[in-house]
């Protein structure tokens, strides 16, 4: 007989009683044993007719395996994966095939669900460390979540090695790239001295596609991207991008004129404008500002080159001592400033600006700056590579994709307008 008592039992507090989420747990548990035995009575009624000689069916089922916990998005679930005997095994052993089942539910091996392993790595990436994992997840997935430990975030990098080890590795012979756009960002590692500079280059290939081209870990010099543009170039990228979009680093453009010397220059405007406001005082700076942007967004190169001289005349002359330095810095890129204009209009704001690299660089600085940096520079080469992967996934298309086939073609391009004649001629 149960006692009366007045003491209540009082929760601790790392503990979490959440009913619902219990609920969901179990309904996650009976849902995934039906949809297991589902799936395998699917499989023995397509192999009904597959018999042995005395007449009984040849493939059944041979109980369960041992029981294991798959962790979830909502923490553990238990399930047993149901096995299949072929009692023809004898027969095939002798010449035929072994006839097995694999479920494409429950994978023999899974420990987690993929959409769990696709969210690790975005953790990871996004500033938690390994150390803090089964905390992080702990109210989500369940106290002690099994798989996620330290060891096995750890094993998880070294796969992310792997795959990129792979990706530097892969075959280009098949690729092309229309556009081409090449930074570099420096990242401090606690374990290094000096700061590694990371080479990215991104590529938009005929479908309109932007994807990574190649990663390199090495200063700007003409050396280093000498090494990453040949490299590529070793793997089988033969053709030469039509253009290349880049700041005013000078590595990359001698190494550039080596390696793929057809390839048109397009310096970048933000970083340009930047370059030429800090050389004026601030009292300058929201005029010209105003003024350059004029110039970017002409309708047509005779209008920009305007632009350009009434740029010059106006600021050389009403501030001779303090401008002259930031006329220069306009000027002497100005061609390689307007190449845009050679290209389908459609693809302006494309090909004006670095943006697809600075915008996956800004995740990698908030990145850096979260954790205090990477322990060495191979650990943030393999950060920036899976940031950039990562990113990859939600890159938009070039505007006006179907441009592109005229731009391979060769057809010639004035101030954004297709030569109609060239373009009918290479058409037919």
């Amino acid at each position: 007989m149960e006692r009366d008592t007045t003491v209540l039992p009082f929760q601790h507090p790392e503990e979490l009683d959440d009913p619902l989420t219990s609920v969901l747990r179990e309904g996650a548990r009976r849902l995934l044993a039906q949809a297991v035995e589902a799936e395998v009575e699917a499989f023995l009624e397509a192999l009904r007719e597959e018999r042995l000689p005395d007449g009984r069916a040849r493939v059944v089922r041979h109980g369960h395996g041992p029981e294991r916990t798959i962790q979830t998005g909502i923490g553990p679930v238990p399930v047993k994966r149901v096995k299949v005997r072929d009692r023809g095994a004898e027969d095939a052993a002798s010449g035929g095939e072994k006839i097995t089942f694999t479920s494409a539910i429950l994978p023999k091996w899974a420990r987690r669900t993929k959409s769990l392993d696709a969210l690790l790595p975005v953790l990871y990436l996004r500033g938690i460390s390994t150390g803090d994992f089964q905390e992080a997840l702990a109210a989500l997935l369940g106290k002690d979540a099994p798989n996620l430990s330290p060891s096995v975030i750890g094993r998880l990098k070294e796969e992310w090695q792997a795959e990129h080890d792979r990706w530097q590795r892969r075959d280009l012979s098949a690729r092309r790239y229309v556009y081409l756009w090449a930074g570099g960002v420096y990242l401090q590692a606690r374990m290094e001295d000096d700061a590694a500079c990371m080479l990215v280059l991104l590529g938009a290939t005929p479908e309109g596609k932007k994807e990574l081209v190649g990663f390199h870990v090495g200063g700007e010099s003409v050396q280093s991207w000498r090494e990453l543009l040949v490299d590529l170039k070793a793997r089988g990228l033969a053709v030469a991008p039509e253009i290349a979009v880049g700041d005013g680093a000078l590595g990359f453009w001698k190494a550039l004129e080596e390696i793929f010397p057809s390839t048109r220059h397009q310096r970048c405007w933000v970083h340009k404008v930047a370059n030429v406001l800090n050389k004026v005082p601030k009292s300058v700076q929201r005029s010209m500002k105003t003024d350059l942007a004029e110039v970017r967004d002409a309708p047509d190169r005779a209008s920009a080159e305007a632009a350009v001289a009434v740029f010059i005349e106006k600021y050389a002359t009403k501030y001779p001592k303090a401008v002259p330095k930031a006329v220069e810095c306009l000027t002497k890129d100005s061609d390689a400033l307007l190449t845009f204009f050679d290209f389908p209009a459609e693809h302006w704001d494309h090909l004006r600006t670095t943006n697809p690299i600075e915008s996956v660089f800004a995740t990698v600085r908030h990145r850096t700056v979260r954790t205090k940096g990477a322990l060495s520079h191979r650990t943030a080469c393999l950060m920036v590579f899976k940031l950039v992967m990562a990113a990859s996934r939600t890159w938009r298309r070039l505007k006006g994709e179907n441009r592109l086939p005229l731009v391979i073609a060769g057809v010639k391009f004035t101030n954004g307008v297709a030569d109609t004649a060239n373009a009918n001629q290479r058409a037919a």
